[in-house]
Parts: C-alpha cells; structure tokens; sequence
C-alpha cells in the first residue's frame, strides 16, 4: 500500500476516479506512513483517523453510488489525503495556534479554504505543527515540540507552516494548507524540497484564519509540484463574503500545458537579492535554474528593488502591532484558557504569562510600544510609508519584466536551536519572502537543486498581483525539464 502515497495529486485523483482503489484503501496507506513517521517528525499536532476513515467511507459509496447511476463525478478531488495547518479552523477538530492558550479550542465551523476543499471531496487526515500563532521561521516555537526536517532530522523544517511541509516531503499527505504572513508557507517549501504558493492578498478568503497580521496573513497550499499546488489553489480562490479584504476579481480557470517552452516571458532577476550573506550553494542553485528558464526560451533581465533592505524593519514593526491588536483578545476572559485566580488583573497577568509562549511575548511588546502614544508615526506610521514605496518598486520593476526570480532564503535549513538565543538572526531568515507579503504580490517557491549536506535548495517566482495563472505555468515548464521536485527522501 506504500506505493499509494507517492503519487501526486493530479496521479491519485485520476486513479480514485478509475477506481484503480478505493479511497478508504489510499487514507489507510496515508495513515500507516504517518504511525511509521510522526514520531520522528512531530509534523502534526492532532491527528483525525477515525474522522478520516469516515470521510474515505463516506466518498466511497458516492462515488459507488454515481458510478452505477452513471452520474458524472461532481468532486474534483475525491478522497484525497491533505492536512491543514493549524491555525486555520476545521470544524470539530482543535485548533491549538501552536499554543496553550488555545490547546482546548475546537471551533464550530470551517475556515472558507477549508470548506471548498471538503466540498471538492478531499480527506482530512489532522492539524499540522506551526510556530505559535505562526510567530517564528522554524516550526520551535511551537508549544507541542519542535518538527524536524524529514531531509535531516536535526534541522529545522522551517516556519511556520513547518508542519506542513515536513508532511508533505515525507509523503504522509499528498498536500497541505499553509499560510504566510512573511514567507511563512515559501521558506518551509524551500527548507524541505517541495512546492508552495503565497497568493495575491485577498485572492484565497481569510475567514475562518486565526488572526497573527491582519494586512499580511495569507492562507495557501504546499504540495510536491506546481501542478499539485495549482489544483488545490483553484478550488480555493475566489470571493468570499464573509472576508472583508476578499478580492471579487474572477478566478480563471487554469489550465498547465506540458509543453515545457516560455516564449516572450521576461523574467527579472533584482540585483539586492543577491550578494553578502548568501549561501554561495543557494546562490549558484538559483542561478542554475535561471539558465534554465532561459533555455525554455524566457528572456532574463536585471531588475532593482531599491527599498528592499527596509523589507526587514518595516515588516517588524508592521506585523507585531497587529498581533499586539489580534491577541489582545486572548486575556482569560474573552478567549482562550484562564488561569485562575481572585483578583481581575491576575487573571490577565497570570494567564497571558502562563500561556504564551517567549516569541509571541516579544512580539506583542514590540508591537504595543510601535502603538503606543508619541511613538506611532515614528515607527508604526513611518513604517506603513515605506511599505508603500516597497510595493511601487515591486510596480515599476513588472514594467519591465513580467514576473521576478529571487532565492527563497539565503541558506538552506538550519540546524535546531542554532537561532534560540538570537531573535534577529531568526528574523534575518527571512529577508527574501518578506516584501511579497508587504507589497501584497504573489510568490510561488519550488525545488532547484542541493546543497553538499543533501539539503535542498529552493527559489521563488513572484509576480504583479492575481497572476498566479502565469506563476503556475512557469513553475510547471520548469518542472517539465528538471525531476528536483520528484526526488524521495529515500533516493
């Protein structure tokens, strides 16, 4: 049954709907390889067999009932095996944010993504580890242990939807939602060799998300190639009322052509994202798959993004006065767990104190002092600014080209805990995913190779807003040409 879970998306939906097996059959697969891993890794935090069995059960008599009616199928991803990063809600099942503050918390209803999925007919085998309240870039901060990367246990799988991609690389889903607020879905596809996408703002509904930066939080897929990824990004998209920020611009339907060839596509290559403090193997890796995207036929231009090296501060004085806004709710009372006490102020005190992690605490400092009175427009007004000219350069540099290569991060995974006592290199991590997510663009990361410890190396495409069609039919050429994303861990 093994043989099951090496299959892509697009493989297993085809051989489902061909009956070649039964859906219960393909979750068990699913489900043994998680019994034979998930102590090694720790890539989930709450586990749903028997739900997941039900649900296998479940589209198994439709699918035998329509195929003896003779009814075209109407679920375009029945049975499929996927798990969902848990700081988006699947009813009846925790939603723990990487936190004690929410270890009892099982929501009444679905997140949007999450219930376009179900309705496509996918499997949910559980809830992924992340960094609490997806706060950090390497799945430690987790209040229910740290994930190990699958290519090398004593790394980092990175964050915070590290949970998911150590899940997805080790074959113990076929797929996983993510999100990225600031690289948080493309660093952990690049630490871990698979394939992610960070859609346009709005493009993907964010109801249902537990709230970290609300101008920022993007929900997403990872998955083993682009065709995987675009699958489940199409189900997904679109409008929502129940989102605010929900973009009404039509979802395309989008259709990837197996001819691996770009004509006319410019592809710009920004010269700050190369340089000092660089991998020189990352570096040469990305450099190698450019070429290759020039052999497909794409033109290859240098680009500038001048406000690049703000990126950093303006994302972290931005994102944690937001989370200092979202969690205040968690005080006791309103939210999450109390501690008890007789005096009101203790129970803030103690519960804020108790069950919030040290990340999350720094953060929420960071932002109030960001907020607070005479010093808003020296640093959280002053900030916004910025961003703003960090967007026009993304503007003014897709006049030239119509999409941007870049490296994913500047190294490959980390070893654990060689960040714990330094706050600021973590962030560093960083410093190439961040101005997608302030210029609200998006970014889809893949495979381009190996360092010499047989880490992998990945890169980002990023492009002007709702172009994720054009993001998906590059990636996919290349992936046409190049097998980095079909390499098992076993190889």
């Amino acid at each position: 049954m093994d043989d099951l879970t090496n299959l892509t998306v697009c493989e297993t939906v085809e051989a489902v709907k061909r009956g070649e097996f039964s859906c219960r059959e393909l979750v068990e697969a699913y489900l043994d390889r998680i019994d034979r891993l998930e102590t090694q890794l720790n890539a989930f935090i709450s586990l749903m067999p028997e739900l997941a069995l039900a649900q296998a059960d479940k589209i198994d008599r439709t699918l035998w009932s329509r195929r003896k009616s003779g009814d075209p199928l109407a679920l375009p991803l029945a049975g499929l095996p996927i798990a969902v990063k848990d700081v988006l809600c699947v009813e009846n099942m925790r939603c723990t944010c990487g936190s004690r503050m929410l270890e009892n918390y099982v929501p009444p209803f679905n997140a949007t993504c999450v219930q376009r999925l179900l309705e496509a007919g996918v499997v949910i085998l559980g809830k992924t580890n992340t960094d609490e309240f997806a706060m950090g870039s390497s799945t430690e901060n987790s209040a229910f242990g740290v994930t190990h990367n699958p290519w090398n246990l004593e790394r980092v799988p990175g964050g915070s939807s590290g949970g998911s991609a150590a899940a997805v690389a080790a074959h113990m889903v076929t797929a996983a939602l993510g999100t990225d607020t600031g690289g948080s879905i493309r660093q952990p596809a690049s630490f871990c060799g698979i394939t992610g996408i960070k859609p346009t703002y709005g493009r993907i509904s964010r109801y249902g998300l537990v709230a970290y930066g609300s101008s920022l939080d993007t929900p997403g897929v990872l998955g083993h190639t682009a065709a995987d990824v675009c699958a489940l990004f199409g189900l997904m998209a679109g409008y929502d009322p129940l989102d605010s920020t929900s973009s009404q611009r039509a979802v395309p339907k989008i259709h990837l052509d197996d001819q691996a060839e770009l004509p006319h596509l410019r592809i710009g290559v920004p010269k700050e994202y190369f340089g000092a403090g660089i991998q020189p193997e990352v570096e040469r890796g990305v450099h190698q798959a450019i070429e290759t995207f020039e052999s497909l036929g794409a033109e290859i231009i240098t680009v500038s993004l001048p406000h690049t090296e703000y990126a950093l501060p303006v994302y972290y004085l931005i994102a944690p006065a937001e989370a200092s806004a979202n969690l205040a709710r968690y005080d006791g009372i309103r939210y999450g767990s109390r501690v008890a006490d007789n005096d009101i102020g203790e129970i803030f005190r103690r519960t804020r104190g108790e069950k919030l992690g040290a990340e999350v605490k720094r953060r929420i400092m960071l932002g109030t002092y960001a907020l607070s009175a005479g010093y808003y427009e020296a640093y959280y007004g002053q900030a916004q600014r910025v961003r703003t000219l960090i967007k026009r350069d993304f503007d003014q540099a897709f006049e030239q080209a119509d999409m941007i290569a870049a490296p994913v991060s500047p190294t490959t995974a980390f070893p654990i805990g060689v960040h714990t006592d330094d706050p600021l290199a973590m962030y560093l991590e960083d410093i190439f995913t961040l101005p997608a997510n302030l210029a609200g663009v998006p970014a889809l990361a893949f495979p381009v190779g190996f360092d010499a410890d047989r880490l992998p190396i990945g890169m980002q495409l990023i492009g002007p807003h709702f172009t994720e069609e054009m993001l998906f039919s590059a990636t996919h050429a290349y992936q046409q040409v190049t097998d980095w994303h079909m390499i098992n861990l076993s190889e």
